[in-house]
């Protein structure tokens, strides 16, 4: 079975991008694979033969078919994230400050997106619906690292 997988694209540079994205910006793709399952069972093919008095005469015919069965689609999820260039080794450190405080990490604010960050970056989000170690922009703004657009209207 293969692990889901996450990349940060910027979507002008990138087929498939999010229907009605900016091409300037960037954006998470996280992949969770299908998961298939292999079935297999005995279907009867010619039922036993009984005599008049009840003694099988002929055992039944069974075949066995094989097949596989989807458990689990395939996810594709897009969200808008920052781009590469903007996650510093300064901004990092502050993503996991403000993870520590909300009690999501615990390790030191190296700056570095190791795989404690990413976990901690994983389990905040996905109370979101965003199940993704790559941080989210609206996440970002909820932990008050990205400014938050003015609604001009």
């Amino acid at each position: 079975m293969s692990a889901p997988s996450s990349e940060i694209l910027r979507a002008s540079e990138t087929p498939g991008a999010p229907p009605g994205a900016d091409p300037d910006a960037c954006y998470g793709r996280h992949v969770t694979p299908a998961i298939i399952e292999t079935v297999t069972e005995q279907v009867l093919v010619q039922p036993p033969q009984i005599d008049a008095s009840g003694a099988v005469s002929y055992p039944a015919v069974y075949r066995t078919e094989t097949r596989q069965e989807i458990v689990r689609e395939r996810k594709e999820l897009w969200f808008e994230t920052l781009c590469t260039e903007e996650l510093t080794p300064e901004f990092v450190a502050s993503v996991q400050r403000a993870l520590a405080v909300r009690g999501y990490y615990n390790g030191a604010a190296n700056g570095r997106m190791d795989h404690a960050t990413k976990r901690a970056i994983r389990a905040y989000q996905v109370e979101q619906g965003v199940d993704s170690d790559i941080l989210s922009l609206a996440a970002a703004r909820q932990l008050g690292l990205k400014e938050v657009p003015r609604d001009n209207g």
